[in-house]
């Protein structure tokens, strides 16, 4: 049966509005991609203007290099080499401060003594903390959404660049060092955290006299300082490396780190 005019021009302008509709959709997903991407590299720029004496430009194009037009899952921590480069961890003798599942604690405390400084202080840490990139084969885009969690595999790249940042940060350490871990979880070193698996085997007692760890309790709290992993982290220093280990708890730390500290005097 054919269609009559009226019908035939009812399709021709469902067509017309699928299409105009389409045409829509893909506009505003450029739109929102273009957003996101800017969002991002003026979070990196902006971020990185803080420390002077950087080209933050250049960073960030070096920085894209690493994981642009690559799958969200094959991006290997070496490919972060040049950036890191580019921007190298500055000793801090006496300074560093390493951490374990108690990133929060940790950052309260630096933040209120500037006493210790921690891997998210230094430029890089700083720039890149909390955020979260990737690229795709065939596009030059850098895309913040729906990339793979840090436990989705295993080069993806933020743990690709957090694990390569560790490492250097740990291989710049020297004098005492010291390391936060959680007595509410246990075991406390665990040895599949990047502190025990990247950052402890690249401290080097040629640089490196002491670690000394300070294990956050609280009332629920898990572990102690004679918790059977410490006897792992151990022998896991570097020969030469000095140990101790201190108990303190999350409110005297609170508290200890509230008050004016100008000598950096001791909290534990």
């Amino acid at each position: 049966m054919a269609l009559s005019k009226r019908k035939k021009r009812l399709i021709l302008l469902l067509y017309a509005l699928s299409a105009a509709l389409l045409t829509t959709i893909v506009v505003v997903l450029m739109v929102v991609l273009i957003n996101q991407q800017n969002d991002f590299r003026h979070t990196f720029i902006s971020r990185c203007e803080g420390f002077e004496g950087y080209d933050c430009k250049k960073l960030w194009k070096v920085f894209q290099q690493a994981y642009v037009g690559k799958s969200a899952c094959k991006v290997p921590v070496e490919a972060y080499d040049p950036l890191l480069a580019e921007a190298p961890i500055q000793p801090a003798c006496n300074r560093m401060m390493f951490w374990s599942r108690s990133k929060q604690v940790v950052h309260d405390f630096t933040e209120k003594t500037d006493c210790f400084i921690t891997l998210e202080d230094t430029l890089l840490g700083s720039v890149l903390d909390g955020l979260s990139w990737c690229g795709k084969e065939n596009s030059k885009e850098t895309f913040t959404n729906n990339c793979p969690g840090w436990d989705e595999c295993e080069n993806n790249p933020v743990r690709s660049f957090w694990k390569k940042a560790s490492a250097e940060y740990a291989h710049a350490a020297c004098g005492g060092v010291t390391a936060m871990l959680n007595g509410s979880i246990s075991p406390p070193y665990n040895s599949s955290s990047i502190f025990a698996s990247v950052e402890v085997p690249r401290l080097n007692s040629t640089r490196v006299n002491s670690l000394t760890v300070v294990l956050v309790t609280q009332e629920n709290s898990v572990s102690n300082c004679t918790n059977g992993s410490f006897e792992v982290l151990q022998k896991d220093l570097d020969e030469g490396i000095k140990y101790k280990c201190k108990e303190v708890a999350l409110s005297w730390l609170q508290k200890c780190g509230s008050k004016p500290n100008p000598t950096c005097g001791p909290c534990w």
